[in-house]
């Protein structure tokens, strides 16, 4: 009796300690409230042009989202880990969880080396840009390095009509590319207050040509780097990504805003960026740079720059407010230029420390002395709702 008690206590020590040494977590964002705003330039004939629109919305202020994480202590400093994320639509009828596919990946830590990870994953930009931006990569217009397109209630947009500069909003979109699938990303640990990330993605496949236009290689790969480097209240960024698609037998040119739509395109982006916490406020400069050339034609490529300054900081405890201003130049595959410029002012009401409410505005606009039908665009957005976390 004594030695089955003894077995059955030994028994749920271990279950106990290994599940210690595995966990679980659930997380997620729902942000919701009303949205408005309005588009203003020119149609094809060059007649000026006006509209406006009001809704209750989401994901205003951060994209709603359900995500998965895990771990498990693999022993020696060693552990497994893995995410899944996706995103949420509250407003719609259809609460879709199979939205957009944010991250999926798996991958293995090592303490004081780094960590190896495989699948979905955010580009080295777009993480550092959520580290160095005062508006904290918020979907509204007026932030010139994390831009939408105006009146899409909070759905980033990044196609090649828009990028390539075929209608009004061109410049708010197709500023870098945020993930990417197939990607093995490689992150050192903290060493001296260094911290180096690269990655590598590859989809590769060579059909049977059956003519001129259909089968070949369509291959489709990319590499990046970035560095972080913070030293007591200062942090600065620099990276850099490069994505190349080939499909000979293929006519068109698409920059890599997907790894599955990008077409002939030799894709180069590169960000830099510093904060400083001054303790009463955090300051912000940004810098970002991409340009996308034809596989088939080098003379034809789009281009797109932008900087930008920023503050953030907390005016109470509980009142927190941000703002930002910046420039940039567009050009187009038609030789079409375009200056453009973009402002938010934002505040959070913290209520807890997981739900706050907030109120957004943003304004963009853009002059062009080349494109003789939309010499001038520009929108302006506003959002107030309510954002909690968990």
């Amino acid at each position: 009796m004594k030695k089955s008690l003894l077995a059955l206590a030994a028994m749920g020590a271990f279950a106990g300690a290994a599940q210690a040494q595995s966990s679980v977590t659930v997380y997620g964002i729902i942000d919701v409230g009303f949205i408005g705003g309005n588009n203003r330039g020119f149609n094809a004939t060059g007649n000026p042009q006006k509209s406006t629109y009001s809704s209750f919305g989401s994901s205003a202020e951060s994209t709603s989202r359900l995500g998965f994480r895990g771990t498990e202590d693999l022993g020696g400093g060693m552990a497994a880990f893995f995410t899944i994320e996706t995103a949420l639509t509250p407003n719609t009828a259809s609460n879709s969880l199979g939205g957009t596919n944010r991250q999926t990946f798996v991958g293995v830590r090592q303490k004081g080396i780094g960590e190896v990870s495989i699948g979905t994953q955010y580009t080295p930009i777009h993480i550092a840009i959520g580290q160095t931006s005062a508006g904290q990569q918020n979907n509204m217009v007026g932030d010139v390095i994390y831009p939408i397109a105006p009146g899409n209630n909070g759905n980033t947009v990044g196609d090649q009509a828009a990028i390539a500069g075929t209608n009004q909003n061109q410049t708010n979109t197709g500023a870098y590319t945020i993930r990417t699938n197939n990607m093995l990303r490689l992150q050192s640990a903290n060493f001296a207050g260094f911290v180096g990330t690269a990655f590598y993605t590859m989809a590769n496949q060579d059909n049977t040509q059956n003519s001129a236009t259909s089968g070949g290689p369509n291959n489709k790969d990319g590499w990046g780097v970035g560095i972080n480097y913070t030293w007591n209240k200062l942090l600065i960024t620099a990276n850099y990504q490069s994505f190349k698609a080939n499909q000979p037998t293929s006519t068109g040119f698409t920059p890599w805003t997907a790894q599955s739509t990008a077409l002939n395109a030799t894709d180069n982006q590169q960000y830099y960026a510093a904060t400083y916490d001054f303790g009463v406020l955090k300051a912000y400069i940004q810098y970002i740079n991409r340009k996308a050339t034809d596989e088939k034609n080098s003379n034809l490529y789009i281009s797109r720059s932008a900087q930008q300054i920023g503050v953030r900081g907390f005016m109470t405890k509980t009142i927190e407010g941000w703002a930002s201003y910046g420039m940039g130049k567009f050009d187009s595959i038609q030789a079409n230029s375009v200056n453009f410029t973009g402002y938010q002012l934002g505040s959070n009401y913290w209520l807890s420390k997981r739900t706050n409410l907030y109120a957004i505005f943003g304004s963009t606009s853009q002059s062009s002395s080349t494109i003789a039908a939309q010499p001038s665009a520009g929108a302006n957005n506003y959002a107030v709702g309510v954002r909690h976390t968990f």
